[in-house]
């Protein structure tokens, strides 16, 4: 019986190239997006290629009851989720004195809640079926050095590090492991309109390059694997040597 894995914010960028992984490593698929359905098809559609079975959900991750309806409603209709990869969130930068209350709270409420709502109406369900499992949060370089004018960024994915630590001492003895993959910078459309110069911020990466989202993929495609079995409660940096 094939395994199936949840992927939030699967329409683009990291979300995408981690779908495209799996679904060529033989998981089942559920792809989850918010607003960009054209997208959300285009990648539908390749994962359907692959031959593996691959549902569609739209909902927001900031929205608590929305996503637990359309989580329950899969889950009932397609079966248990054996993986989540909490990719999907947002950023909203600027200098702390320029940060305004819903540029604090867009972000804290879709990045930081959403690991609540997707996880929420999941967890038990992956207990109750005994099969172990995998959950591996999307946090970032921000959430764990810190970065100027990503003070409500980087307290979001510094809060998913907390959550995902203390998760995975809960889930454990299940055999659930939960790990987090902190990026640096990475080709998406999150680094295209940075504010300095591209060539200026290569110079502070070892590798003197951005990162590939499929290199991303890679490694959550490992932590998928059973290979991976004995790593939980971990966060695994993807910077190019920035920190």
């Amino acid at each position: 019986m094939s395994k199936r894995v949840l992927i939030t914010g699967s329409s683009r960028g990291i979300g995408k190239a981690t779908a495209l992984r799996l679904a060529r490593e033989g998981f089942d698929l559920a792809l989850h997006y918010n607003s960009n359905s054209i997208a959300a098809e285009s990648v539908l559609n390749e994962v359907k290629a692959m031959g593996v079975n691959v549902t569609l959900l739209k909902f927001n991750i900031a929205n608590r009851e929305e996503t637990k309806n359309a989580i329950e409603t899969d889950i009932a209709q397609n079966g248990v989720y054996w993986g989540v990869v909490l990719n999907a969130g947002i950023n909203a930068d600027a200098p702390f004195p320029m940060i305004d209350g819903d540029m604090w709270d867009n972000v804290l409420h879709t990045n930081l809640d959403g690991f609540y709502n997707v996880l929420s109406p999941i967890v038990m369900r992956m207990v109750s079926a005994r099969n172990g499992g995998r959950i591996v949060a999307l946090t970032s370089v921000s959430g764990v050095m810190g970065n100027r004018g990503q003070v409500n960024y980087s307290a979001s994915k510094a809060g998913i590090i907390g959550a995902a630590k203390s998760l995975a001492l809960e889930l454990a003895k299940r055999s659930i492991t939960v790990n987090c993959v902190a990026p640096g910078l990475i080709e998406t459309d999150m680094t295209k309109d940075l504010p300095i110069e591209e060539a200026e911020i290569k110079k502070h990466i070892p590798l003197r390059r951005f990162g590939k989202p499929e290199e991303v993929a890679g490694t959550i495609s490992f932590l998928m694997s059973d290979d991976a079995g004995y790593i939980t409660r971990q966060v695994i940096s993807i910077n190019g040597g920035l920190i």
